[in-house]
């Protein structure tokens, strides 16, 4: 495995870029540059049969969630299939030009498959696969699909609805809250699908949320949650990636959740369990695919039924009753005889969006920017609608 990070990255393509200047001659710098920015011929031709893989992360692999699930995946498959492919990552990539200049670099280096893991590299991936055909790009949380980019996500509403089952049986000031990153469909689902399992097992429950506008920012989802323990709030899930709100959690004596990985050692006092997903699963399918080829562009959704969601560690004090309550809603979910999203249900305005009965289908659950019954406020850039 190679750790590159993004600084030596980028210095690398310096250099490159002043030796190509060396041999065009004097005053030719700007056009030598650019060959350095594109080296799609480099990636076309890999030098050797082994499957290069690179991954780009938002974050540090040390965030406990998000980016740590993503790199425990990333090892899954290179002990899986060994000296078949070579993998290495960049993390802390910012959701900005730096991230095209990072997977142009990486397809430059001969990495055939690259995979970008956050929301925010969408436009970035779209432009450097158009000039990169040979390679094969996988953007996770996207809907931008090409002949080279597939786009990848897992169901982690079905696991932010087990956690909302265990929210509602604990909570005793009967409002919950959520510390959520950046508003777009996958967060706000996320949002909604904890309120309605905690709403599963106690109707009136209320819920309280607070936007950071960032992915990772431990200072931020600590003062956010903070705030939402002053509103009133006693038990909390989040949609960032690291543990600050478990940790601020039981600094305050009140109880939270693990966010995309087992944050219990944290916390383990506030801890009540952790919606945890497991990339291997589909990653494994990915190189499998590739190597043996037949890899595909399209979208893959995969959730509780595919083993890629669950929540995991559930507190020793939460409820039996809860903890059924829970277990049956797995078994549904992998079964395929329950949906989180089965209808009634209403927006905080009291319209009605599912009858019912009525199952939601991915149109509907891919473009959610409303609030369920009982989430105070509007999600943002909804507010003059």
């Amino acid at each position: 495995m190679q750790h590159l990070n993004k600084r030596t990255l980028l210095k690398t393509a310096a250099l490159s870029a002043i030796a190509l200047a060396a041999l065009a001659g004097c005053g030719k710098k700007e056009e030598a540059a650019a060959p350095a920015a594109a080296p799609a011929p480099a990636a076309a031709a890999p030098a050797a049969d082994k499957l290069k893989i690179a991954f780009m992360y938002v974050s540090p692999i040390g965030d406990g969630g998000w980016t740590f699930q993503h790199d425990l995946g990333r090892k899954a498959i290179q002990e899986k299939f060994g000296d078949k492919i070579e993998t290495s990552f960049v993390e802390s990539v910012p959701e900005s030009a730096d991230a095209e200049r990072v997977m142009r670099d990486m397809a430059g280096q001969g990495n055939q498959l690259i995979f970008a893991t956050s929301f925010g590299y969408q436009e970035f991936v779209q432009k450097a696969a158009a000039d990169l055909p040979d390679v094969k790009f996988e953007h996770a949380t996207g809907y931008k699909q090409a002949a080279n980019v597939a786009t990848y996500d897992t169901k982690t509403f079905e696991g932010a609805y087990l956690a909302g089952i265990v929210a509602g049986g604990m909570s005793k000031t009967k409002t919950v809250g959520v510390v959520a990153s950046v508003p777009i469909p996958e967060v706000v689902r996320n949002i909604n699908s904890f309120v309605l399992g905690a709403q599963s097992v106690d109707p009136s429950i209320k819920a309280k949320v607070v936007w950071v506008n960032e992915w990772f920012s431990p200072p931020k989802e600590a003062e956010a949650a903070t705030s939402l323990i002053n509103g009133g709030v006693d038990v909390m899930y989040q949609n960032t990636n690291s543990p600050a709100v478990l940790k601020t959690a039981e600094e305050r004596g009140m109880r939270a959740f693990g966010k995309d990985g087992d944050m219990s050692a944290f916390a383990p006092k506030a801890h009540l369990g952790s919606a945890v997903i497991d990339w291997t699963p589909y990653y494994t399918k990915v190189v499998t695919d590739t190597l043996g080829g037949q890899w595909q562009s399209g979208n893959f959704w995969w959730g509780v039924k595919e083993g890629a969601i669950d929540l995991l560690k559930i507190a020793d004090d939460v409820p039996q009753d809860i903890k059924d309550r829970v277990a049956k809603a797995r078994a549904g979910l992998k079964d395929g005889s329950f949906a989180v999203w089965t209808g009634p249900v209403k927006d905080n305005t009291g319209k009605e969006l599912l009858g019912a009965g009525q199952v939601a289908d991915d149109k509907f659950l891919t473009g959610i920017n409303f609030y369920v019954a009982g989430v105070e406020g509007k999600v943002p850039g909804t507010e003059g609608k």
